[in-house]
């Protein structure tokens, strides 16, 4: 069975990267690895991923090659850089971006790739969290061609259960965007709800409970209003310069496009503050502390 199915690479074994990779290896796609810390791939190649020393060997045993990486910087790096991705691109060959990145730059970087290489980029970004990479529950957003999108989309459908191509290269950035302005305008609404209701006298941990089924009901508000209510900020299970990023995306998509986006505008002014406090690295559970007044000790 496994030698019937496409050969993959996959570069960036992070929160996200590592759950999927798992996925592709389960479901039998032989899967070679690459990460900037190499020791990140270890559990990856014990459970029979090929590992390489840099993204221009991604290419030489597959024939889609994935990312899910940080920002647009890295990815740009990790396609376009001396040792990228490119160096070893081939006409036939595909990109699967499952970053979250900014929709003008992954249109140039694909039109970059293809006329340079013929390699075809798609951008297949993800939403539902660690917990979805794990469980291949995600909601994957893509942008590119149909024949492109319909090669691949077995491939996804091993990481999430459901595809949605949503247009050219660079709409599945664009609904991204529009994904995390909810996410992270909702985030910080359920954070003002729990310090609002400890202020008053009533259990925050109820909260969620009473709202379930109503019309303000949300997985946001399932996850995370518990979590703050709770102070469980543990384990880390997606970061605030995360949503950071996504929302600064956002923000500068809109003005690119003259759209007005307000509230995300000082939604990302909040996580901004709250990053800055020492937050960057946590989890967005934290924000209740903004409006509780902690610090990152409390």
């Amino acid at each position: 069975m496994s030698a019937a199915l496409p050969s993959l690479a996959f570069a960036g074994i992070g929160l996200m990267g590592l759950p999927m990779c798992r996925r592709l290896l389960a479901a039998g796609y032989p899967l070679t690895v690459w990460n900037r810390n190499p020791e990140k791939c270890a559990a990856l190649v014990e459970a029979g991923a090929r590992q390489v020393a840099t993204p221009a060997e991604l290419c030489q045993q597959a024939d889609v090659v994935m990312l899910c990486l940080a920002d647009t910087a890295v990815v740009r790096e990790v396609v376009f850089g001396t040792v990228g991705v490119a160096q070893g691109a081939a006409v036939g060959k595909l990109l699967v971006d499952l970053s979250s990145l900014e929709p003008t730059a992954t249109r140039e970087m694909a039109a970059q790739l293809l006329s340079e290489t013929g390699m075809g980029w798609l951008d297949a970004p993800v939403s539902g969290g660690t917990a979805g990479a794990e469980s291949g529950s995600l909601a994957i957003m893509i942008g590119g061609p149909a024949t492109d999108v319909e090669r691949v989309r077995p491939i996804l459908l091993s990481l999430g259960q459901r595809v949605t191509h949503m247009g050219a290269v660079g709409a599945g950035q664009v609904t991204k965007a529009c994904n995390q302005m909810i996410v992270a305008c909702n985030a910080l609404v359920i954070a003002e709800v729990v310090a609002l209701a400890e202020r008053s006298g009533v259990d925050a941990s109820l909260i969620a409970e009473a709202l379930a089924g109503g019309f303000a009901d949300s997985r946001p508000l399932q996850i995370l209003a518990p979590q703050m209510a709770e102070s469980r900020f543990e384990p880390v299970k997606w970061h605030v310069r995360t949503l950071l990023k996504d929302l600064d995306t956002a923000v500068k998509f809109s003005r690119e496009q003259g759209s007005a986006t307000p509230i995300s505008g000082l939604a990302a002014q909040l996580m901004r503050l709250h990053s800055g406090q020492g937050y960057q690295e946590k989890d967005p559970s934290t924000l209740v502390k903004l409006y509780r007044g902690q610090s990152p000790q409390d």
